[in-house]
């Protein structure tokens, strides 16, 4: 029995013998870019059965759908303690083929947790987050491993444990492609690869390509089928633990693999050896490359950064204030064609658009890392989130650790029956132009409120004394005082870990460490304040109209009220939004 420490770069899992394998992809602790494969075989899906009366009875119909396991189990259904039937199953794909059966048994109220993916489930059960550590203990299959950047494929012995640890350095390589044609926008059934160009964390600087260039940092291949395996053999031989890129999902990757799939280059570009795949994340496809994380940096910019247009050279400018090397696309051509200057322009601002993306990554990857680690769901998955997703994921976590079930996700029926709230208190500004312009800003104000007032579906009453409960203006709902809610206490908790945090920055005289503590900080912000929208997004599992009015409802009231107090002390307010006003201040009150 040997044991191994690795960072915990992403998961999934395969079929072997008829068994559901999880897969642990990672990089080896105190091994030099050696990666890793942790195999878990011992894992098993289930659900949550909700009986609709003799328990006893729902155990038996259930016995007879040839259920691998059912035992009793007592959890929190919003605040109250039910007894459910754990029921675990054999394979993953059981769960769908035998979701409906169970949920239209006579002895069955309700189905629960039936649409947390298995791999996610793992994660949660085991206490693994993404991006930190984890021991293992078992034995490596292949002790050749040491070869040819051969994974080691490690077999687990008994649970995976996770280890404390910091933001890891991760090893990061960039590319981006560039393809021609004379009329407009390449179109891969017929326009090649001209370029490929690579950038890394770790000093690498190169174009390849089917023309030469006097250029150092210019390699030249003979045709786009060498090329294609240059881009291959580079990742492999880099190992990176992520794949950076700008628009990867939607251009870069397809015109790759489309090319690929015409010139017979098998894109084995995995950790595990298999090719390049493509799987549904929100609204669009992305782009899978197994063991390595793969960070399509577009669709990060547009959540985090508020812009005109979101082209690489534009978001650049805006993080860094400098202008990069930009070529319009319809120009390209004409540089591949012309040669000389315009084709070594070419090469610059190539390789300009892979060192830009690796540059930006740096800026971006640590916030979206400590993200994860907070979510504790794969970087993969989490940079493809709506940040409504990261909070439900991150909620879905809570429940486990506090003994709660988890709320299903609503069906379109129960979506289109679901009202949208009204918002926050609205002034329009007062015309003309002002001086003296003070701000009153309420820090947090909507978390504040959840957490004040134990905002939440599982303190929601009808009846109450109003010594024991909160009262929200206008709309009348009430709240009970104690015991603390669900979604207050985990805010309550990310708060009260972001003042620690900020606490240890002040302390710190390590630039190294301060940095990581204001990105740990910085990302517990973000989900904080997204978390009080979650209550009116009708898609959301913890949707709760009556929490969401409440919330604006006492956020309306505090502002006014505040306003009334100003004006009382010499200010006049000339413009209100949500949670903040502006006012002009007459000296004379003094």
């Amino acid at each position: 029995m040997e044991r191994k420490k690795f960072l915990l770069l992403d998961i999934d899992y395969i079929t072997e013998n008829d068994r559901a394998v999880i897969r642990l992809f990672g990089k080896l602790r105190g091994e030099t870019n050696k990666s890793i494969i942790a195999k878990d075989k011992n894992f098993k899906p289930y659900i949550y059965v909700l009986p609709s009366n003799e328990i006893e009875e729902c155990i038996n119909e259930l016995r007879e759908l040839n259920i691998k396991k059912i035992e009793r189990v007592r959890k929190k259904d919003v605040g109250i303690i039910k007894e459910f039937l754990k029921v675990t199953l054999k394979h993953p794909q059981d769960v769908p083929k035998l979701r409906e059966k169970i949920w239209n048994l006579n002895s069955v109220e309700s189905v629960r947790e039936h649409d947390i993916p298995f791999y996610r489930r793992y994660l949660i059960d085991n206490g693994l987050f993404p991006m930190s550590e984890v021991e293992v203990q078992g034995q490596c299959m292949n002790p050749t491993f040491n070869f040819d950047n051969e994974p080691c494929i490690f077999q687990i012995d008994g649970e995976p444990q996770p280890l404390a640890s910091g933001l890891p350095d991760l090893k990061v390589l960039s590319f981006d492609i560039e393809a021609c044609n004379p009329k407009g926008m390449p179109q891969e059934n017929k326009d090649p690869i001209i370029m490929i160009s690579f950038s890394s964390n770790q000093g690498l600087r190169k174009v390849y390509s089917t023309k030469s260039s006097s250029f150092d940092f210019v390699e030249v291949l003979k045709d786009e089928t060498e090329l294609l395996k240059k881009f291959v053999e580079t990742i492999k031989s880099e190992n990176p633990d992520i794949i950076t890129g700008y628009n990867t999902d939607v251009f870069d990757f397809p015109y790759i693999r489309d090319r690929a799939a015409r010139l017979g280059v098998k894109l084995d570009l995995s950790v595990d050896g298999s090719e390049l795949k493509f799987m549904r994340r929100g609204f669009a496809n992305s782009a899978v490359v197994k063991g390595r994380i793969h960070v399509d940096l577009y669709p990060s910019m547009r959540r985090y950064l508020q812009l005109d247009r979101y082209t690489l050279e534009r978001v650049y400018l805006e993080i860094f204030d400098e202008e990069k090397k930009d070529i319009n696309g319809d120009e390209i051509h004409g540089c591949w064609v012309e040669e000389g200057d315009k084709l070594e322009e070419l090469f610059e601002y190539s390789l300009d658009d892979a060192v830009a993306v690796t540059k930006i990554g740096e800026e971006m990857i640590p916030l979206i890392m400590a993200l994860t680690r907070l979510v504790g769901q794969p970087l993969f998955d989490v940079t493809r989130m709506a940040t409504g997703q990261q909070v439900e994921w991150y909620l879905i976590r809570k429940a486990y650790e506090y003994g709660d079930i988890v709320p299903n996700k609503p069906s379109n029926a129960r979506i289109s029956n679901r009202k949208r709230i009204e918002g926050g208190y609205v002034k329009d500004p007062v015309k003309g132009l002002h001086e003296n312009v003070v701000y009153f800003d309420f820090r947090s104000l909507y978390p504040s409120i959840i957490i004040s007032k134990n905002v939440s579906p599982d303190t929601l009453i009808d009846e109450c004394d109003e010594e024991d409960c909160y009262i929200a203006p206008e709309v009348g709902f009430k709240f009970l005082k104690n015991p603390i809610g669900f979604v207050p206490s985990v805010i309550g908790n990310v708060l009260k870990e972001r003042v620690k945090i900020k606490s240890r920055m002040k302390e710190s005289t390590d630039p190294r460490e301060q940095h990581v503590l204001d990105v740990q900080q910085e990302a517990l912000k973000r989900l904080a304040n997204s978390m009080y929208g979650v209550y009116g997004f009708i898609r959301f599992r913890w949707y709760c109209l009556e929490c969401a009015d409440s919330i604006t409802a006492w956020g309306r009231d505090f502002i006014k009220k505040t306003m009334e107090k100003s004006e009382k002390n010499g200010f006049k307010p000339i413009y209100a939004d949500t949670d903040g006003f502006y006012a002009t201040y007459d000296s004379s009150h003094e």
